[in-house]
Order: structure tokens, then sequence, then C-alpha cells
């Protein structure tokens, strides 16, 4: 059997990347979400947890062992130097991870990889294919300010200045979802789906 199509998704904030992996997986398509994946390894790699202390100050970490967000968070947000940096040490244990997981899925026909900063982090060079999930930024803008009511619109704009602009994206997308609340989006899932399918068959 053939390895697994490997598929990327991304999208800048406020886009719908969750929405649209949410249909993929009620399709049966495994989908490593890397953002989360790499929460969860800065508290419990080893090897990550002690490279990000070594940079960033022991007080990166709570007594507990937990990540002291509010630390990491003065330390880079809004610091291109520091947030590279602390991307630097967090993406290549991402992709030890995300490899260790392909294995054990690799029955499957194609496998998605979800991240914010697929394009940002080199990672899409490691994929076969990319999704971009497309939405204006003033729709873009209105989600988040609902979904985290507790950030500022000029918090969100900082967020959006720091991912590569929609147009760049697009560019390099192999396939885009639009998610503009004009557009329906289970139909533009349903057909990619096929796509994929159809050319995991080849």
């Amino acid at each position: 059997m053939n390895r697994p199509l490997q598929v990327g998704i991304t999208g800048g904030i406020g886009s719908g990347k969750s929405l649209v992996c949410r249909i993929f997986k009620t399709l049966g398509v495994p989908i490593y979400d890397a953002d989360s994946h790499a929460r969860n390894l800065m508290t419990s790699d080893p090897v990550l947890v002690g490279q990000i202390k070594s940079e960033f100050g022991e007080a990166s970490y709570e007594k507990n062992g937990t990540l002291n967000r509010g630390h990491i968070s003065s330390l880079t947000f809004g610091k291109k130097d520091s947030l590279e940096k602390l991307n630097s040490l967090v993406h290549p244990r991402v992709a030890i991870d995300y490899s260790n997981w392909s294995e054990k899925h690799k029955k499957f026909p194609y496998l998605i990889r979800e991240a914010a900063l697929l394009y940002e982090a080199g990672s899409y060079t490691s994929v076969d294919k990319m999704i971009v999930v497309s939405a204006p930024e003033n729709v873009r803008l209105k989600r988040v300010s609902l979904r985290d009511p507790q950030r500022t619109e000029s918090d969100i704009k900082s967020i959006m200045l720091s991912q590569w602009p929609e147009e760049e994206k697009l560019k390099r997308a192999d396939f885009i979802i639009y998610n503009d609340d004009q557009r329906m989006v289970i139909p533009q899932v349903l057909k990619l789906h096929d796509t994929f399918i159809s050319l995991q068959k080849r």
C-alpha cells in the first residue's frame, strides 16, 4: 500500500482552519493539530523543556511543571527575534512528533497536518499538498474579537502581521477553501476529500 498523502492546512488567525478540520474529521480523516501538539510538547518533551529553560530562563515554568505563559508571552509577544527563537526550538520537536504520529496512521489514504504557521515554519515543504483557508481580514478580525473578547483589536492585528500575508499564502496554495461567510464550506471540503482519495489511488 502507498504511504498516505500528506496534506497541510493553514490560514490566518480567524480564517476557520479548525472548522474545516472538524469537517474533514467527520469524514474519518486523521488530523494532526500541530499547535496543540506543540503546547503539549512544551511541557512533556524533556529535550524541549531544557532548551526553553536555557534560552528563556527557569521562570519559563511553574513549580508544578506547567508552562508559565505570562513569562513566555512577555518575552516573545511583539518581539520578532525572540518569537523566532522560540519557534526554532519548538518546530523541530513537532516535526519528530508528527513523523511518529504519521507512522501510526499509515493505513489511511491521506492525513492532514493543521498549523497556523506551516508556511512561516517551513513545514509546508514536508507535505504533498497545501490547503489555505481564506477569509477577508475584516471577517477574521470580527471572528477573533467574538471568540477571544480578551484580545484587543491591536493584539489581533499584531498577530496577523506576524503571519505571512494572505496573498502570499494563496499564491503557494495547491487548494483554497473560501470561508468568507458567502460560500458554503462543506461542499468545498467534500470536493477536496474526493480529490485526495483519487490522487492516492493513482
